[in-house]
C-alpha cells in the first residue's frame, strides 16, 4: 500500500521541550517510510507554516512531535482545518492525554486505578514553601513523585523523599508548567503497554539504573534494561492488557499509543498516556511491535496507513 499513501509530512522537532528528541523519532521513521518506498519529506512545524502543508500538497502527517505543540491537540486541530489525515489520537484524546490531572480525574471516574495526586498551581504555590510543603505532607505522606503537569520524556519530574527537597522539586517542575502534579510514589515495577489499533502489544518491564527513569536513562543510557515480553503470569499479562485498551478507550485514543503504569504485587497503578511515543532507538513500541515479528518499516507502515481526520474528509 505503501505507493498509494501519497506525500506524506513527517512532523518532527517543534518548539516544546521534548525538541531534540522529536528530531531523532522523526529522522527514524522518515528514513524507514522512504526505505518502504513513501515518498516522505521531514516537516518542522517551528521553522515551516502549516499551510505550506496544503500548499504543497500532502496528502498524509505522520506526527513525530512530543510535547506541546505536537502532542496536546493543537496540532491535531490545525490538520483537522487544513483537511490532512494524521496519526495518532484526535484533538479531543490528545488534549487530554496530555492533561495528567485531567487524565487522573477521567480514569478515576471510570473506576481505574491511578495513585492519589495533587495539582498545584500558582495560586497554591502563592501560600509559600511551608504551607505548600504541609498541605503535600498531610494529603499524601512522603516519598512523593512531582512532574509538570503538561510535559512528557520525565521533564521536570523528581522523585521527593525529604520534605526538605520538596519545594526544589516543585520549582524544578514549575520551570516547565504553571500546574505541577504531585502523586503519591509507588515502590512497584515500571510497566510500559504499546497499541496499535485495539491490539495491545507485550508489556515490557523496564529496570532503570538505581531505579531513576529520567530522561538520560530513557533515551541515552545503555544501562538502562527493558525485558520484553515483561516476566508477567499469564493472566496477569492479559489483565493489564485488558486495563491498557480501556485506559485508552476511556480518554477516546486512536491509531496508536502506549501506556505507562506501575506494578505494586499485582496491582497496578496508571501513570500517563503517551499517544505520540517515542520512535528513537531506545524507543518502545518499536521494541514491543519486533516482539510480535513486526519490524520498524512495517511499524510505522501500519501507524501511517491509520492516518485519519476526527471528522470524515
Amino acid at each position: 500500500m505503501s505507493g498509494d499513501l501519497g506525500k506524506v509530512a513527517v512532523l518532527l522537532g517543534g518548539c516544546s521541550a521534548e525538541r531534540e528528541v522529536s528530531l531523532m523519532s522523526g529522522a527514524a521513521v522518515l528514513e524507514a517510510l522512504r526505505r518502504a518506498g513513501v515518498d516522505a519529506h521531514p516537516f518542522d512545524p517551528a521553522e515551516r507554516d502549516l499551510c505550506d502543508l496544503k500548499r504543497e500538497g500532502f496528502a498524509r502527517a505522520f506526527i513525530a512531535l512530543h510535547g506541546r505543540g505536537g502532542e496536546d491537540g493543537t496540532l491535531q486541530g490545525a490538520l483537522e482545518w487544513l483537511r490532512i489525515p494524521y496519526t495518532g489520537s484526535g484533538v479531543l484524546a490528545s488534549a487530554l492525554a496530555m492533561d495528567k490531572w485531567r487524565t487522573k480525574l477521567l480514569w478515576q471516574a471510570q473506576g481505574l486505578p491511578t495513585p492519589p495526586a495533587l495539582r498545584l498551581t500558582d495560586e497554591d504555590f502563592a501560600a509559600g514553601p511551608e504551607a505548600v510543603s504541609r498541605r503535600v505532607c498531610e494529603a499524601l505522606a512522603l516519598p512523593v513523585f512531582v512532574k509538570p503537569v503538561h510535559e512528557g520524556s520525565s521533564m521536570g519530574a523528581t522523585r521527593v523523599e525529604r520534605e526538605e527537597d520538596l519545594w526544589p522539586a516543585l520549582e524544578a517542575a514549575r520551570r516547565f508548567d504553571g500546574e505541577v502534579l504531585v502523586e503519591r510514589f509507588i515502590a512497584g515495577r515500571e510497566i510500559t503497554i504499546g497499541f496499535l489499533g485495539d491490539q495491545p502489544l507485550p508489556a515490557i518491564e523496564i529496570i532503570a539504573p538505581r531505579g531513576r527513569y529520567d530522561y538520560h536513562n530513557k533515551y541515552f543510557s545503555d544501562e538502562t534494561r527493558y525485558l520484553c515480553p515483561a516476566p508477567l503470569p499469564e493472566a496477569l499479562a492479559v489483565r493489564l492488557a485488558e486495563l491498557t485498551m480501556r485506559s485508552a478507550r476511556a480518554l477516546g485514543c486512536r491509531g496508536w499509543g502506549r501506556i505507562d503504569l506501575l506494578l505494586e504485587g499485582e496491582d497496578p497503578y496508571l501513570l500517563e498516556m503517551n499517544t505520540a511515543p517515542g520512535m528513537t532507538s531506545h524507543s518502545l513500541v518499536p521494541l514491543a511491535a519486533r516482539a510480535l515479528g513486526i519490524e520498524f518499516e512495517a511499524l510505522c507502515l501500519r501507524i501511517l496507513e491509520e492516518a485519519r481526520c476526527d471528522e470524515p474528509l
